[in-house]
């Protein structure tokens, strides 16, 4: 039976339509401390999406202490929940189209993200993913950070020998290599060419799945 492995950000959920006002806000906090002087990196943050998220205040905030990047972690992901939980995000065009597709066609769905898990769930609960999605992993479930690890212990978990993992960045195509299953570039938002092009097929809409589910 064929297995699909979803990223989150950038592959199902629009983040850009939320990223750029939490990340303001977040830096705005930052600056009434004292903590902050500079333009929000906002570019720099979308070069490197998709990293865990210590990688992201290594990067967004370097020469900070740990307790400072922690701090500013927290504020972020208070934001980013509270734009979701106001409307404020979405999902791509066709997502539950084809997830409603894969549950007749009783295609099991996983998510995999290096999301943190209140982040997973503020937007699974938002959109009800749980109608069609089986479970939904985040990297803080394990403890390399290595989102290879993490579809590993889906693989493991619920016996998959035939699937895909749909991403927008190369650790989702290295998961998919690394775990030997079929890698999905999806050309969205926050997707870098020089990544996708390393994925066994490339996307630029959720719909076009329903092709190489054909196929398999």
């Amino acid at each position: 039976m064929l297995s699909l492995i979803f990223d989150m950000d950038g592959t199902l959920f629009q983040t850009d339509r939320i990223l750029e006002t939490s990340l303001h806000d977040t830096f705005n906090h930052l600056r009434s401390k004292g903590l902050w002087e500079q333009n929000t990196p906002i570019e720099k943050y979308r070069e490197i999406m998709g990293v865990p998220l210590p990688v992201v205040w290594e990067n967004l905030l370097p020469g900070y202490s740990d307790q400072i990047r922690q701090q500013a972690n927290e504020w972020f992901h208070e934001k980013l929940i509270a734009n979701i939980d106001a409307g404020h995000g979405a999902l791509y065009p066709y997502v539950e189209e084809f997830f409603h597709y894969c549950k007749e066609k009783s295609i099991p769905i996983y998510i995999a993200s290096n999301g943190q898990i209140e982040y997973l769930n503020a937007i699974v609960n938002y959109y009800h993913l749980d109608k069609w999605v089986t479970e939904t992993f985040s990297i803080q479930q394990i403890s390399s950070q290595n989102k290879s690890d993490l579809v590993r212990s889906i693989v493991e978990k619920y016996k998959i020998t035939h699937g895909m993992v749909i991403g927008d960045r190369l650790s989702d195509i290295k998961a998919a290599k690394d775990n030997d299953l079929i890698s999905i570039g999806c050309n969205f938002d926050f997707a870098q060419a020089d990544e996708i092009a390393q994925a066994d097929r490339v996307i630029d809409s959720i719909e076009e799945l329903k092709t190489f589910i054909g196929v398999l």
